[in-house]
């Protein structure tokens, strides 16, 4: 089982935005892969080149947007379609705006555990009951994003995929950055509670696929597909 996290960064500012010391789009990409999301693809425009320097090192998968045009669903639509020319085994993406900095890597894990149980379902993270990101979109419900009005932000894009449909699940996390974005400084977050119990029933090390690297191993630096190209893997 391969769950991809698709981070969407509306304009290079969003993509490398202060977030404790670190560009947004570096940090997101460092918590996905420490969560177990594979591949990791990032949808921004990159007019000189700030973006991938952010992303130096990292196992990205840099995208050219979509037509403007297009609106908040066809930048979804394009990161999923590039998550999975990149890794064609991919069985689910996790949209994940990029001012949603503070989201923990359990909060990864958590989310693909529970894919692997209830593969067909989308998957919201609450804090307190209050719904946020990143969703969960199995790879076979995606095909429902394309009837979606360009209009719509993409928690109208979320709510309109699954007023078709396509059957919900909301998983209660414990994690505040799935509801509080950049906004909110990390220090006045309120408190982690966690998730009242793991989805599988078993502990992990959070962290684990990094801590596993040798130190020595090159950096690899981000893919970059061009629109109506992507990186295959």
């Amino acid at each position: 089982m391969t769950v991809a996290a698709v981070i969407l960064a509306a304009s290079p500012a969003s993509a490398l935005a202060d977030a404790d010391g670190s560009p947004a789009v570096r940090r997101l990409a460092d918590v996905a892969w420490a969560g177990g999301a594979t591949p990791i693809v990032v949808v921004s425009s990159d007019p000189d080149g700030a973006v991938a320097a952010a992303l130096a090192g990292a196992p990205v998968t840099l995208a050219e947007p979509a037509p403007p045009a297009g609106g908040p669903v066809a930048q979804i639509r394009r990161g999923i379609e590039v998550a999975g020319e990149t890794i064609r085994e991919t069985s689910a993406a996790l949209v994940w705006p990029a001012r949603l900095v503070w989201v923990g890597a359990e909060t990864v894990t958590s989310l693909i555990e529970t894919h692997g149980l209830d593969p067909t379902a989308i998957l919201r993270p609450t804090y307190g009951g209050e719904r946020g990101w990143p969703v969960l979109v199995p790879m076979d419900r995606a095909a429902g994003l394309a009837g979606i009005a360009p209009g719509l932000m993409p928690e109208g894009v979320m709510a309109q995929l699954v007023a078709s449909g396509v059957p919900a699940r909301d998983v209660e996390l414990g994690d505040p950055g799935t509801a509080y974005d950049r906004d909110t400084p990390r220090a006045d977050l309120p408190p982690y509670q966690g998730p009242p119990e793991p989805p599988l029933a078993h502990t992990h090390e959070w962290g684990a696929a990094l801590a596993d690297e040798p130190e020595d191993v090159p950096l690899e630096g981000p893919a970059l597909a061009p629109y109506g190209q992507a990186e295959e893997s």
